[in-house]
């Protein structure tokens, strides 16, 4: 919760973060959870146009959850560039998903579920 804040509170658009995560997880999935958050909120400043974020992170049937929605205009899709194609492999890297909800006038919902 506490790094996840940090990124909040730096990133260039306002932040509603909502953590529920009872138990630290691995270093590896809180590395890979915090990696996709900073990624996800720089997609989103630069690319969205976007005036708000949400964060909800939480840890529920052997899954970290970490849901990344923006107010802006959508039509993100994972393969169109670079930076959602580099987290996917970066979340699979550990057996983890990603799936992008983005259609044209938005919202854009990315949904990271890593293994615990």
């Amino acid at each position: 919760h506490a790094a996840l804040t940090t990124l909040a509170a730096d990133s260039a658009l306002p932040v509603t973060l909502i953590t529920d995560v009872p138990a630290r997880p691995t270093p590896a999935v809180e590395s890979i959870a915090y990696f996709c958050t900073a990624e996800l909120l720089a997609n989103a400043a630069k690319h969205s146009g976007a005036s708000a974020v949400t964060v909800d992170v939480d840890a529920r049937d052997g899954l970290l959850r970490l849901r990344v929605t923006d107010d802006g205009r959508g039509g993100a899709v994972v393969g169109a560039g670079s930076g959602l194609t580099g987290l996917l492999a970066r979340v699979r890297t550990v057996d983890g998903t990603l799936t992008c909800d983005s259609p044209p006038g938005g919202p854009t919902v990315v949904t990271v579920e890593l293994p615990l």
